[in-house]
């Protein structure tokens, strides 16, 4: 008995194959496993390395070589972020679609080491940058700013990092779940701890970046701090292609996008259709490879089998009808909106530790003896954070939880969620109440209060990332239609760059509505406070939207299993038929049993 797979309409024949870099059926001795998956998340370690390196110190470059006003500094900043993880939706439909995971990986690699190569020359020829500023001059605003043909190098190699950083970010994690068998308990097991493990090495990566990194760029030269990442890529791509013969590869079975905009275009043609008196009479309902739902029933007229479909043959044209797999498959997506929306926050919120945190870290004492630590290296508390509760979760918080609710998740992807979103709005509140006293104390007693009370914020956040990243991969990915697995992780790296692009808007609407007044070049005749209220109000009423869409989401069903001797009833893994599942579903549906 084998899992059955959904995948493309093109060749059912081939459902479920997963083939070695020869095309033959693998070998799991001899492909796959942690090995496997090493080498390729070695691609999204180096990505990691390369764009922490950039965005966490990138402001301080910005506002002191280029002259760039505080406000603008972060948007570019929040927009170079939001772009990146934007494009990681491209980087799952090309992979989706056509060109495969391992292929898509290979080339964004490339790509964004041609970027940061870029960004290395940008920020080394001198005539780059505007001419040297110096501190008279800054409190006297003369300083020049950069112009558009200084500017347009920096651009040109922040996207062209951001287009590679995209594709690398939507593929790397389902490339490497690719790497075990699910229905193989052993393999099943080592699954488990995949996403922690994941997300435990690639903070690792970070750490470097805004401790190593950061400091050559600030004590060295930017040009040696960029050289490094850029360097650093290309080994990754060097290794990605040598791990070749070990790699399990799924074959691209064409885009879902196709599927989901299809199904809703011939709902909408068919809207005016009686519905059928039972949804066995729907196109392929007999053959349907996931249980029928009731929810979103207005998708099912995509199914509908009219006069123009009566003929066999037109029943397997996806342009006249599409299939009950194919509806179920929309449906499954669009209950992943609900969810998408209230993650959105989080990542506006951390933005701020890219970019408000950072300046506040240069105008605060940072000494330790005779040495000065660079701001955007105090971001390293944030990845220790992050890696401190990663190492939580996995060895004392997810086998408590297992104790307690017997659930071998311990810890469902939606608790994970919520439980970021409350260290969120916990730490903008801990950043408001430091931020005043901060301001107070330099404008009162002209002194700077030292910048270790940032920790307040940075081991907020990074707790709430561990818990929120990893909670909303793993949601995204299991949730999703397994044909999906790229355009889900898509879809949650598009959170992250929503995040950031709300962010740009709501500096951008607080720079105009309070003239200026809260968000200052000098912060300390700014209210960058009340900034971070601001955020913590908006957070909190977020998380209360959040708990209601989160207790009225069912989790997708096990994926049924294959009958044995030509058995009629599909069983599913805890050995319920299809038709148990789907009236398990209908009452789900009217709230007369629980998820």
């Amino acid at each position: 008995m084998v899992l059955v797979e959904s995948h493309g309409e093109k060749d059912d024949s081939n459902e479920g194959t997963v083939v070695d870099f020869r095309g033959n059926p693998v070998d799991k001795s001899k492909t796959g496993g942690w090995l496997a998956a090493g080498l390729i998340l070695g691609s999204e370690l180096s990505e990691r390395i390369c764009v922490m390196g950039i965005s966490m110190n990138l402001v301080t470059y910005l506002v002191g070589d280029l002259h760039i006003s505080a406000a603008k500094s972060a948007t570019i900043v929040t927009n170079f972020m939001g772009a990146l993880n934007l494009l990681g939706l491209l980087g799952g439909f090309l992979a989706d679609a056509k060109l495969g995971r391992y292929l898509t990986v290979a080339l964004s690699a490339s790509i964004t080491a041609l970027g940061v190569i870029l960004l290395t020359l940008a920020t080394t020829i001198p005539s780059m940058r505007p001419p040297y500023c110096d501190d008279y001059r800054r409190k006297h605003h003369e300083c020049i700013e950069a112009n558009g043909r200084q500017l347009a190098l920096l651009y040109a190699a922040l996207y062209t990092t951001a287009l590679g950083g995209g594709g690398i970010k939507s593929n790397v994690s389902g490339f490497g779940s690719d790497q075990f068998d699910v229905g193989d308990p052993k393999e099943e097991k080592a699954m488990i701890f995949f996403f922690n493990r994941f997300y435990f090495g690639i903070s690792l990566g970070s750490l470097f970046a805004v401790i190593v990194l950061v400091y050559i760029q600030d004590n060295v030269g930017r040009g040696w701090g960029y050289g490094i990442s850029a360097v650093t890529m290309v080994i990754a791509v060097a290794v990605l292609i040598c791990g070749t013969p070990w790699y399990r590869f799924k074959k691209p079975q064409g885009s879902p996008l196709t599927i989901v905009w299809r199904v809703l275009l011939l709902a909408l043609k068919k809207k005016n259709q009686p519905y059928p008196s039972h949804p066995s009479l729907l196109n392929d309902y007999d053959n349907r490879k996931v249980p029928y739902t009731p929810r979103f029933k207005f998708l099912d007229k995509a199914a509908i089998l009219d006069d123009n479909c009566a003929a066999n043959a037109e029943k397997n044209n996806p342009w006249l009808v599409s299939t009950v797999t194919h509806v179920e498959e929309v449906k499954m997506v669009i209950k992943l909106l609900p969810i998408w929306s209230t993650c959105i926050l989080f990542w506006t919120i951390y933005s701020q530790m890219t970019t408000f945190t950072v300046e506040q870290a240069t105008i605060m004492h940072r000494k330790i003896g005779s040495f000065v630590i660079p701001a955007g290296s105090f971001s390293a508390f944030l990845i220790i954070s992050i890696l401190l509760f990663t190492s939580l979760n996995e060895k004392f918080f997810v086998p408590l939880a297992r104790k307690i609710t017997h659930n071998p998740q311990g810890i469902t992807s939606l608790q994970r969620i919520g439980i970021g979103l409350v260290f969120s709005v916990a730490a903008m509140v801990g950043a408001a109440i430091i931020e005043k006293e901060r301001r107070e104390i330099a404008v009162e007693k002209e002194v700077k209060i030292s910048a270790f009370w940032l920790l307040v914020q940075f081991f907020l956040v990074g707790a709430g990332e561990a818990f929120a990243y990893v909670g909303q991969l793993e949601f995204f990915i299991r949730e999703a239609p397994d044909r999906m697995k790229s355009m889900s992780t898509g879809l949650f790296l598009s959170t992250i760059s929503m995040g950031f692009f709300v962010s740009s808007l709501l500096v951008s609407i607080v720079d105009h509505v309070t003239d200026r007044n809260w968000l200052r070049n000098n912060l300390n005749k700014g209210k960058l406070n009340n900034f971070y209220w601001l955020l913590a109000v908006l957070g909190f009423l977020n998380f209360l939207v959040f708990l209601i869409f989160a207790s009225r989401h069912q989790y997708k069903m096990q994926l049924p299993i294959e009958p044995e001797s030509g058995e009629k009833e599909l069983k599913g893994l805890n050995g319920e038929t299809i038709q148990d599942m789907e009236k398990k579903a209908s009452l789900q549906a009217v709230g007369e049993v629980e998820p």
